[in-house]
């Protein structure tokens, strides 16, 4: 993420993915950015000088309820984009504030065996 985003991406993982920040280190806090958590998944967003968003290369998120992540992305004011189906799965991107692509997976009960 670019230097001083940090409320942005508050905004973005904390209040529309539902992500808990999570304290950093004592010893990497003055680098600047921001850490979250949700279960077993943790999202690091680090500061770079010289940043470019990832457009391709993506984390892909398992959520329940996808649905209703659409509808608050939308509503946050981040377009959602529905990607192509795969058998069982149901997926869609957005773009984080700083233009990071997150794909967002949904395994139906049949997929899951």
């Amino acid at each position: 993420m670019p230097s001083g985003g940090e409320d942005q991406a508050r905004a973005f993982y904390r209040d529309v993915l539902g992500f808990e920040e999570e304290a950093k280190p004592a010893a990497l806090a003055g680098r600047g950015g921001v850490w979250f958590r949700a279960g077993a998944v943790r999202v690091h967003l680090g500061v770079d000088g010289d940043f470019r968003p990832a457009t391709r290369a993506h984390p892909a998120l398992r959520v329940e309820g996808l649905p209703g992540f659409i509808v608050r992305c939308t509503k946050a004011g981040h377009p959602v984009e529905r990607a192509v189906p795969v058998p069982g799965v149901e997926r869609a991107h957005v773009r984080d504030p700083f233009g990071n692509r997150i794909e967002l997976v949904e395994v139906s009960d049949t997929a899951r065996g």
